[in-house]
């Protein structure tokens, strides 16, 4: 339980997860998918948290809509661009919330970021560059193209997500590449990708991703004047920045805290008070077209336009919420997200 809502029905189609997290929890009602209109309708649950493989996102999403219950969906938000459209309209008709789990919409080193940057302390931002590599292991759902896996739509939304609120824009033009190795592992989907996207002012975004590399997770932001610099950027770990002017480099260090608490407090907030949530389906959607976009240009080996991207809301520092750091849970039949052992 949290400070403003709390579990109360579980959703899955393996027994041995319902027991064991039910029991350590302390919830009541379970539910197999078979049973989720019943889980819907029970009159037990507000708000539904969807964390299915990405393929499935927007079925699970239009059935809580219609049953009026409102949708915290992972990114990325669906498989193509029609599927977000769809969640979209349901949640609007049906009157209830849709909020994309961006969690560094939360975290206090990210959304610093945004404000250095507004701040003109690095001068006019021109250069975005980013790496987020890990392994994978073999049978990973990440690894399956049938159910919405690969590179772009897993790790690389976060570096497509990182410099629209960075850039304080959207890409209007994009190139991608993708390479990969023999291993049996990269049979659905390549290894590795790399991107470059065309901001209005003439600006460069650039990023490489591996399902196959050693874990780094890193982006540099370089201005007229200065850069900023993030480790470990897109980690539930300690975060840094190291923020450099004419030559000199100041490094600020933010904690780790419980990024999911900071999301799942926000949305109950949202619900509760009946507001819009910042990271919204246009959110959502913005970058399943872009992710489409990249995936056209590797295809055709050209640049891609892209045009009429909605530009709404953008997270900024009021959002920061901090919740003391928890150890993770024990997995049940699951692997890690983050590629770790």
């Amino acid at each position: 339980m949290s400070e403003n809502s709390e579990v109360t029905a579980l959703v899955s189609d393996d027994p041995e997860k319902l027991e064991k997290i039910s029991k350590q929890y302390g919830i009541q009602n379970t539910y197999s998918y078979d049973e989720y209109d019943d889980c819907l309708n029970s009159g037990e649950i507000d708000a539904v948290y969807i964390a299915l493989p990405n393929h499935l996102h927007k079925e699970y999403t239009v059935r809580a809509a219609e049953a009026g219950i409102h949708v915290l969906c992972e990114k990325p938000m669906a498989v193509t661009a029609q599927e977000c459209n769809e969640m979209i309209r349901s949640c609007n008709e049906n009157a209830v919330k849709l909020m994309i789990a961006y969690r560094l919409h939360f975290e206090e080193a990210n959304l610093s970021a945004i404000e250095v940057l507004k701040s003109g302390q690095i001068g006019e931002p021109r250069i975005f560059n980013s790496v987020f590599t890990q392994q994978v292991k073999p049978g990973d759902i990440r690894l399956q193209a049938a159910l919405g896996g690969g590179t772009l739509a897993d790790i690389g939304i976060y570096c497509i997500n990182a410099v629209r609120y960075l850039f304080q824009d959207e890409p209007i033009e994009v190139f991608a590449t993708s390479a990969t190795t023999s291993e049996d592992r990269f049979k659905e989907i390549p290894e590795m990708t790399a991107a470059i996207l065309r901001f209005p002012g003439d600006r460069l975004a650039t990023f490489t991703i591996s399902f196959g590399a050693a874990p780094v997770s890193t982006y540099q932001i370089v201005g007229t004047k200065g850069d900023l610099r993030l480790e470990s950027a897109y980690g539930s770990e300690e975060i840094t920045h190291q923020l450099t002017i004419d030559g000199e480099t100041q490094e600020r260090s933010f904690p780790a805290v419980d990024q999911f608490a900071a999301e799942f407090v926000y949305f109950s907030n949202c619900i509760l008070q009946d507001r819009q949530p910042e990271p919204s389906g246009m959110e959502g959607l913005n970058d399943v077209r872009i992710i489409q976009s990249l995936e056209q240009s590797i295809k055709s080996g050209q640049f891609v336009k892209i045009e009429d991207l909605d530009r709404h809301a953008r997270p900024s520092l009021d959002q920061v919420m901090k919740f003391p750091a928890v150890q993770p849970p024990e997995l049940v039949n699951a692997s890690d997200p983050s590629g770790k052992s």
